[in-house]
């Protein structure tokens, strides 16, 4: 069988997330009976080229999050050293993670989704911002890092005083009623749909990764209609952006007015996590996949850029 070596950590702002899924992959991999190792990628690049030379796999199980692990960095260096790697390569982990970028590509093909605008904390304190409530977040973060909802001046002075990610723009969007929805795909097919529903608030980090604080509901409970729309917006996602393996596209469904229901696309993620609160593992399990089985096709499913 293949030798994998099973690559998370990373410096980001994901690092335990990674760190989580790269143990699930690692066990997952173990189990079907693959040679696996588990390397914690930390900042010196030199060393962990070295490690990954000195061991010579066969492929890498690519299980970062976040800057420099899924936005076409770490890609390029799997592509330079001639190692077959899984999810995407490195133009589809760039485009994908520039939200911008992606929801541009992916308006002019149709997909609906959200006004926006790039701005910096200069522009709103000019009062340059989409009138209230909205929704903030930093252009090349994953896993809701970041995201709030601003509903008043009060809100915004807080965003303004407390913005972590320095003088960098930020990606304002308008805030769309309703439910939120994850489509993920594998391979190229989009799986099935999971409603993320928040106990409180909406899904930030904490939520998303605390165990209790948000229902997951598989099936999400759709018209048969909306279902195979947001179906076909993730899976021309990921193909227009050249997604490989597995992405996750996460949508907002307004159906106050059941006769005239909206959908809005927000991000795809060309990395989704595979922690035990993780929704591509959940939903491919509802659909017949287990854990182990998507693991060893996104394995199989490897590839480099030469």
């Amino acid at each position: 069988m293949k030798k994998v070596a099973v690559v998370a950590g990373g410096t980001s702002s994901e690092r335990e997330i990674s760190l989580l899924s790269g143990q699930g992959a690692f066990n997952a991999l173990k189990a079907k009976g693959y040679p696996v190792v588990l390397i914690d990628l930390k900042e010196d690049l030199v060393a962990f080229i070295r490690e990954l030379k000195s061991l010579n796999p066969d492929v890498i199980f690519n299980a970062l999050h976040g800057r420099y692990g899924e936005d076409g960095n770490i890609q390029g260096v799997f592509n330079l050293m001639h190692i077959p790697y899984t999810h995407s390569g490195c133009l589809a982990s760039a485009l994908a993670m520039d939200k911008k970028m992606t929801k541009r590509l992916l308006k002019d093909a149709g997909i609906p989704m959200a006004a926006d605008k790039m701005v910096t904390l200069e522009d709103i304190r000019k009062g340059d911002t989409l009138p209230f409530p909205y929704v903030v977040k930093p252009n090349n973060e994953g896993s809701s890092v970041g995201v709030s909802i601003i509903e008043n001046k009060t809100d915004e002075d807080y965003l303004i005083n407390s913005w972590p990610f320095g003088e960098t723009k930020v990606l304002m969007e308008e805030y769309i009623k309703g439910r939120e929805m994850s489509v993920p795909v594998l391979g190229d097919q989009a799986i099935g749909i999971v409603e993320i529903a928040p106990k409180t608030g909406f899904y930030t980090y904490e939520n998303k990764y605390t165990e209790g604080k948000t229902d997951h509901i598989i099936p999400a409970p759709l018209p048969a209609e909306q279902t195979q729309l947001l179906k076909t917006y993730a899976l021309k996602a990921h193909q227009i952006l050249g997604c490989r393996g597995a992405s996750r596209s996460d949508f907002r469904y307004d159906d106050t007015d059941p006769e005239h229901p909206k959908i809005a696309f927000l991000e795809i993620n060309t990395q989704p996590g595979m922690t035990p609160l993780s929704l591509l593992p959940e939903v491919a399990k509802k659909a017949g996949i287990s854990y182990e089985d998507v693991v060893s096709y996104l394995v199989e499913d490897a590839a480099c850029e030469e």
